[in-house]
């Protein structure tokens, strides 16, 4: 009786499986604290894990750490967590914020920070945002255009929207073509760009000359509009199957 309570003490009891789950976590970044979210996927996931970093619209600016989670990527992800294979950085801009300068920098060292910890794969990292985050996607793939293994923006623009407010991509607003100085500057990266055809937001003729920049500057680019969709092309976008399963083949050489 007393050797086998022996070896039942000697067994070794597997941990049970961490599931996926969505984490707080804080960032300093130019002398400022900020926080952010993460869904990590569950520990059954091996190996270095893709990396997507997620960049909002205007409606889920704040503070809360929360609602950056609530349209776009964020309920997707909510529906597919037990299969959804990624990492996925969800910053948040304060209110009155845009996607440029700081919240650049910010955005980028959530992503660096998130990477480090959950064993991200720096080779399969992605970036995409809708409407504000569409502009920050290609703000934030001109400050750091070899990062990125592909862009998916969604309903976002280079100029600003007419009659919107001052919203544009200040790393090329300057320049006599902004749309080709974009594309001279991450032709080298895959793109695909969403836009619903019947947006009167941020009207699609902007995300139309960006594609054909690209194309006339030799990217690997794909532009898709959806007929029927207006201002929210992002859920149409993230149940795109075939979009998922182009950005998770790309990877950086």
């Amino acid at each position: 009786m007393l050797a086998l309570l022996f070896l039942a003490g000697c067994t070794t009891v597997p941990k049970p499986a961490v599931g996926a789950r969505f984490v707080e976590r804080e960032v300093v970044s130019d002398g400022v604290r900020h926080r952010y979210q993460v869904f990590v996927p569950a520990a059954s996931k091996t190996g270095k894990l893709p990396v997507i970093l997620f960049l909002h619209g205007s409606g889920e600016r704040g503070s809360d750490n929360k609602i950056q989670l609530d349209a776009g990527l964020g309920p997707y992800v909510r529906r597919h967590m037990e299969d959804f294979p990624a990492l996925v950085v969800f910053p948040q801009v304060e209110e009155n914020g845009e996607w440029m300068g700081a919240n650049v920098d910010m955005a980028l060292a959530a992503m660096e920070a998130a990477t480090r910890e959950f064993n991200g794969d720096p080779q399969r990292t992605y970036l995409t945002g809708l409407s504000m985050g569409g502009y920050g996607t290609w703000e934030t793939a001109l400050k750091a255009p070899n990062r990125f293994a592909a862009l998916v923006p969604i309903c976002g623009a280079v100029l600003a929207p007419a009659g919107g407010r001052a919203l544009y991509v200040t790393e090329v607003a300057d320049a006599p073509d902004p749309y080709a100085a974009l594309a001279s500057r991450l032709k080298h990266v895959p793109v695909w760009i969403f836009h619903g055809a019947k947006d009167d937001v941020v009207l699609p003729y902007d995300d139309r000359k960006t594609f054909a920049a690209l194309k006339a500057a030799g990217a690997d680019a794909q532009y898709t509009e959806f007929p029927d969709e207006n201002h929210n092309s992002w859920d149409a976008t993230y149940r795109h199957d075939a979009m998922w399963k182009w950005l998770f083949a790309q990877r950086k050489d």
